[in-house]
C-alpha cells in the first residue's frame, strides 16, 4: 500500500514538473496563449503535444532532456559525472565534473577539481584557468580571481571573453575604475551582448554616470523594438530587466 502511494506521489510530481517546464517555455518564447490552457487543463496530453509541437526538434532533443533532468533531479548530473570520473580519471572527466559543480554553485568543490586537473600538458590550459577565475570571482575571492586572470589575459582567446568581462568587474572591485570601464565598454555593440551591456549600465550607475547609463538602456530598448521574433525570444528576459532598470529612476 505504501509503495502504491509512493509511486502515485512520484507520478504527480513528474507531471507537475513537466507542466512547469512547458508553461515556462511557452511564456518566455511568447507562444500562443492557448497552449498554456491546454497544458493546465490537459496536463499529460497538453504538455506532450506542446513539447513535440514547440520544443523538440532533432538538434534540441539533448538540451530538452538536460533541462527536464535538472528540474526533476538537480544532483543527478553530478552523481553521474562522479561515477564516470571514478571509472576513468581523465582530464576531460575531471573538468566535466568541475563544470557541474560550478554550474551548481558549489564553488569550493569546483575549484578543487579544476586545480587538480592543472598538471602535465594541461598545466596552462586556458579553459580551466578561466573557470578557476570564474569560480573564485563568484566566491568573492577577488584576489585569487585576479591571479588566474593574469595567467590568461595575454591569450588571444581572452579578448571579449567571459574571462575578460569578469576581469573588468574584478578591477572595479579593487578600485581600478578607469581600466574597468575601458574593458567593459569593448562589449558595447548594437544588437548583441545584452547581458554585458546591462552590467555596463549598472557599472555606470554604481560610479555616478547616470546619463551614460540612461543612454545605454534607451539604446537597448530601442533595439528590442526592431528585433526579429527569434532574437526577441532569445533576449526577452534581459530586455525586461533593462526596461525595469530604466523605469527605476536611479
Amino acid at each position: 500500500m505504501a509503495k502504491r502511494y509512493y509511486f502515485r506521489g512520484m507520478y504527480f510530481y513528474l507531471i507537475l514538473a513537466l507542466q512547469a517546464y512547458c508553461v515556462y517555455h511557452c511564456y518566455t518564447n511568447r507562444n500562443q496563449y492557448y497552449w498554456i490552457l491546454a497544458i493546465l487543463f490537459l496536463p499529460v496530453v497538453g504538455s506532450l503535444v506542446y513539447l513535440f509541437m514547440n520544443v523538440i526538434q532533432k538538434q534540441d532533443i539533448d538540451r530538452v532532456q538536460h533541462d527536464l533532468t535538472s528540474v526533476l533531479n538537480p544532483t543527478k548530473k553530478i552523481l553521474d559525472l562522479e561515477k564516470r570520473f571514478k571509472f576513468a580519471e581523465t582530464f576531460e572527466n575531471q573538468v566535466a565534473l568541475a563544470d557541474a559543480y560550478l554550474e551548481a554553485q558549489q564553488f569550493e568543490k569546483a575549484i578543487f577539481y579544476y586545480e587538480a586537473s592543472l598538471k602535465d600538458v594541461f598545466k596552462e590550459d586556458f579553459y580551466v584557468l578561466s573557470k578557476l577565475q570564474e569560480a573564485h570571482y563568484f566566491s568573492s575571492e577577488f584576489d585569487q580571481a585576479m591571479v588566474y586572470a593574469n595567467r590568461i589575459k595575454d591569450n588571444l582567446k581572452f579578448k571579449k571573453s567571459k574571462s575578460a568581462f569578469l576581469y573588468a568587474l574584478t578591477l572595479e572591485k579593487q578600485g581600478n575604475i578607469e581600466e574597468s570601464e575601458k574593458i567593459l565598454e569593448t562589449f558595447d555593440a548594437p544588437y548583441a551582448r545584452y547581458q554585458e551591456r546591462l552590467e555596463l549600465a549598472k557599472f555606470y550607475i554604481r560610479n555616478e554616470k547616470n546619463n551614460a547609463a540612461r543612454d545605454l538602456l534607451y539604446e537597448m530598448v530601442t533595439e528590442s523594438e526592431t528585433m526579429s521574433k527569434t532574437s526577441y525570444r532569445q533576449n526577452r528576459i534581459l530586455i525586461t530587466k533593462v526596461k525595469e532598470l530604466l523605469a527605476s529612476e536611479f
